[in-house]
């Protein structure tokens, strides 16, 4: 449990043992003064008397203290809680006054010793306790040596009860403490507990609609490929029968852009199935570079990729991790779809890989505006997104896929209003040990380690089409 929980605890504690002291008092005056006022005189022992007035006055002033103590208790504060032995002395006076000018040892007043340290018992440490304890005791034992026909007896049976109770008393208080701090302890376990498996099932539940997700666009994909391959092929066939019976120049080049387009299309529709397929769980050695291009190739379709400038930078001679591979082309696929989204049309996408202390580390940056302060503790939660469309399962999944799977991890490295990098890290066995290969610069000439290419910006085949 933290301090301040702790604290919190203490504090609310205090409060309860508050109320419990606020309703011991209040009935303490009210039976004072029926005491003092509805019995008679004729009840009283024979020779003794008592001044009203002034135990009236004397229990005006214990009004006026618990009418304190309650306006501090609504304000949520306790009433001289800094200085317990003074609150002590206040009631030891305040019982010992009552029992002095009432009947003296016999007076009913000197159960209120009694009630006194009860409540210091609840409200305060045990020292403070039996130091009231001993504030009673001479309080009582004065009686004894200053009022006439004080007995010794009476004396020793009230001492003796007071420090029974005082003892009684601590012990119940310091099981109740213990009670309610482990029972603190234990809804704080609970809460946890609660928490955690709250978080697991919204994450199971986010993999399984992302699982549901890919396989309907695999379903959805293979279908189109399916319908659309056919007539492609017969088409293919119409136009390549025609080019051979043409005579004419222009008309068999133009056969031929026809034929080029087609080829196109079915390459597109190849790489859609090829991507659509049920994804493979097999960890094997990979080329890191070339699961980016992978991604790339994918990433051309997207169609917010227009006028944008993508830029690779791979680190010459990385070698090869195992890991599992279509996920891995599935997070540099969601990486590179965020940054489109996030960069401007203008702006340019870099994607870089490196080798440091045995983990290839690869970056993904943009130039877009950044991500808010208030949203970064949260873009790796499942259903947590800024766009208007999104679903808030990409960063999430490429997590868990990168962190369950493949023996990796995924940061947000830097972000602000020019841009925003994450970076994807993956290690392995045979990278231990292997000599670090620096990250790729943009100054000077770095042919020699680094392989660069620029992937100009292209339209999609329906963007092409108008």
């Amino acid at each position: 449990m933290s301090s301040e929980s702790a604290s919190q605890d203490s504090f609310r504690f205090d409060l309860a043992a508050e109320s419990i002291t606020l309703r011991i008092r209040w009935f303490g005056v009210a039976v004072g003064f029926a005491l003092v006022n509805l019995i008679s005189a004729d009840l009283l022992p024979p020779g003794s008397s008592r001044d009203v007035v002034l135990l009236n006055s004397i229990l005006c002033v214990g009004v006026i203290y618990v009418a304190l103590d309650t306006y501090w208790s609504y304000r949520g504060k306790v009433f001289l809680s800094d200085w317990p032995l003074v609150v002590s002395l206040l009631e030891t006076a305040f019982i010992g006054l009552l029992c002095f000018f009432d009947l003296g040892q016999e007076s009913a007043f000197r159960f209120y010793y009694l009630l006194s340290v009860v409540v210091c018992a609840i409200r305060y440490a045990p020292a403070i306790t039996y130091t009231t304890f001993l504030f009673h005791a001479t309080s009582y034992t004065i009686l004894l040596l200053t009022l006439p026909l004080s007995r010794t007896l009476p004396w020793v049976i009230m001492v003796v009860s007071m420090g029974w109770v005082t003892w009684a008393s601590i012990q119940l208080s310091m099981l109740i403490r213990i009670a309610s701090q482990r029972l603190a302890e234990a809804n704080e376990q609970l809460e946890h507990r609660i928490a955690e498996r709250t978080q697991e099932l919204r994450e199971s539940q986010a993999m399984l609609v992302q699982h549901e997700k890919q396989a309907a666009f695999g379903l959805l994909a293979a279908g189109i490929a399916h319908e659309v391959g056919n007539p492609l092929a017969a088409i293919s066939s119409l136009v390549q029968i025609l080019k051979r019976k043409s005579d004419d120049s222009d008309t068999i080049e133009r056969y031929q852009m026809i034929g080029d387009q087609l080829r196109r299309i079915q390459g597109t529709l190849r790489e859609l199935v090829d991507f659509s397929r049920p994804a493979s769980t097999q960890a094997s050695l990979c080329d890191v570079r070339n699961t980016v291009e992978e991604a790339l190739s994918i990433a051309k379709y997207y169609k917010r990729r227009k006028g944008k400038r993508i830029v690779t930078r791979y680190g010459e001679g990385l070698p090869s991790v195992r890991v599992v591979h279509d996920q891995l082309v599935q997070v540099f696929l969601n990486l590179i779809l965020n940054a489109m989204d996030a960069t401007p049309e203008g702006g340019t996408i870099e994607i870089s890989t490196s080798l440091q202390s045995g983990w290839i580390r690869i970056n993904v940056r943009d130039t877009g505006h950044g991500i808010r302060e208030e949203n970064r503790k949260s873009i790796f939660e499942p259903y947590y997104t800024t766009k208007s469309t999104g679903t808030g399962l990409g960063l999430f999944v490429c997590r868990q896929l990168l962190e369950r799977e493949s023996n990796g991890q995924i940061d947000l490295a830097e972000t602000g209003s020019d841009g925003t990098t994450f970076s994807v890290m993956v290690t392995g066995e045979n990278l231990e040990g292997h000599e670090d290969i620096p990250a790729p610069t943009t100054g000077a000439d770095h042919s020699l380690s680094v392989v660069e290419s620029v992937l100009p910006a292209q339209e999609s085949p329906d963007e092409s089409t108008g």
